[in-house]
């Protein structure tokens, strides 16, 4: 049988090598393999450990070992980040037993050779022989957070004094939150019926509709889940459709609605009466809306094979409501998502900056006079969120901005135009929103 240290290095390798979404790498390996639930935990923990403070590993190694990180074997440089994470960042650990460990799973899997080397550069790492060293503080507060430097440059040039906040919130671990299904049950009658099932619970942070899960089993598992009456959701996501300012009998357009978190709570406040077209451009992904809708009880969805960056001549001047939540550089949610941490570029901004404007010059045509048009990422990129703003504003003069206002929270910046950006926190993604009306 193998070890949980083993079964997280072969997950690590799917991440890194096979570019795996780490969610569903890491639910697969623990669906098939063998190991005790206590060992799941520690699988788990070592699996999202190591990918959240990757970068500071890779320096660490580098400055030990000489050498780039390319260069070392695939299993090998796998088994060294996890020990080290494991030195590093779990006290619980004894020394001894992660060195043993990682040697003697390099000899089964990669040789004496191998475990030769990752022995020394382990041991070298406890000595505290070889240090890291940086060029300026970018570097030295990427190395502090595991952020990539341009991430660092980009926040703190963007944010100012609210960076270290921001730095901090990407590596926090995220609360676990269910939104209440309004149409199957009372917030307090299903808050109550989980502490019946044995969990520990919460109320949300901002969002009425918000539970925070602070202990208890898989959520995936539990009847309330099963049977619609709550849903998986971050709370930042739950704030969307709660400016809209929805009504029974709108039609209403999701633009970009995978999975069906926002689509299913719209439906929801619209009291499952009127319509909502939910469109991708991705069929399978439409699936996953269509079995959140029938799960949670709602039959007025429509979906619709779609891609946003083209104009669809049917749709034009017919939604009451439409909600453009585009596709991102995702900056705000890598708390959740670590690998976002090294797969995103700063290069890739622009290219991802082009489809959101597609995005938006399209829906902007959509919305009926006096309709709503509601513009959300999950990303903290100032060119992303203001600058599509600003660019949206100054392209459609028909449009004018509405206020967004969640209350005073230290995690909200309300700027003067109207709009909101959420910094992340224990409770929340990083987040961004805009409302706009047609006149």
């Amino acid at each position: 049988m193998k070890s949980g240290r083993e079964v997280a290095v072969e997950v690590l390798d799917e991440v890194f090598f096979k570019k795996a979404y780490s969610n569903i790498a890491l639910n697969n390996a623990l669906n098939k393999s063998n190991v005790r639930d206590i060992d799941k935990g520690l699988i788990t923990e070592l699996v999202y450990g190591t990918l959240k403070h990757k970068y500071t590993i890779d320096e660490i190694i580098k400055a030990i070992a000489g050498r780039n990180i390319r260069d070392i074997d695939k299993f090998s440089i796998n088994i060294i980040r996890i020990t080290i994470y494991q030195l590093k960042y779990l006290s619980r650990i004894p020394e001894f037993a992660a060195v043993n460990e990682a040697v003697e799973l390099t000899k089964k899997r990669a040789g004496i050779k191998m475990a030769s080397f990752v022995n020394a550069v382990v041991r070298t790492y406890i000595r505290g022989d070889k240090k890291p060293t940086f060029k300026n503080i970018d570097y030295k507060e990427a190395f502090k957070y595991s952020l990539e430097p341009w991430m660092i440059q980009s926040l703190r040039r963007d944010y100012g004094t609210y960076s270290p906040a921001i730095f901090k919130g990407l590596n926090e671990r995220p609360a676990v939150t269910v939104r209440v299904n309004c149409l199957k049950g009372d917030y307090d009658d299903i808050f109550t019926k989980l502490e019946e099932l044995g969990y520990e619970a919460n109320e949300g942070f901002v969002s009425p509709d918000a539970i925070e899960i602070v202990r208890g089993k898989s959520i995936e598992e539990n009847p309330l889940f099963k049977e619609g009456y709550i849903t998986v959701q971050d709370e930042s996501a739950m704030l969307v459709a709660s400016i809209m300012d929805l009504e029974e009998g709108f039609d209403v357009l999701d633009v970009c609605s995978a999975p069906g978190g926002k689509t299913t709570h719209i439906a929801e406040l619209m009291n499952n009466k009127g319509k909502v077209v939910a469109c991708d451009i991705h069929e399978n992904k439409l699936k996953l809306v269509e079995e959140n809708a029938n799960r949670l009880g709602i039959d007025i969805i429509e979906t619709r094979t779609y891609n946003g960056e083209e104009f669809n001549e049917e749709f034009e001047n017919s939604f009451d409501r439409v909600l453009i939540d585009v596709p991102c550089s995702g900056l705000g949610i890598i708390r959740k998502k670590p690998e976002i941490k090294w797969e995103k570029k700063e290069s890739d901004i622009s290219s991802i900056q082009n489809i959101q404007r597609n995005i938006m010059k399209n829906a902007a045509k959509y919305v009926k006079k006096d309709g709503l048009l509601v513009y959300s990422t999950c990303t903290l990129n100032l060119k992303e969120n203001d600058g599509n703003v600003k660019w949206f504003l100054e392209n459609n003069p028909d449009y004018e901005i509405e206020k967004v206002f969640f209350g005073t929270l230290d995690n909200m910046i309300y700027d003067k135009l109207g709009y909101v950006t959420i910094l992340p926190n224990k409770a929340m993604d990083g987040f961004f929103m805009a409302k706009f009306r047609r006149k």
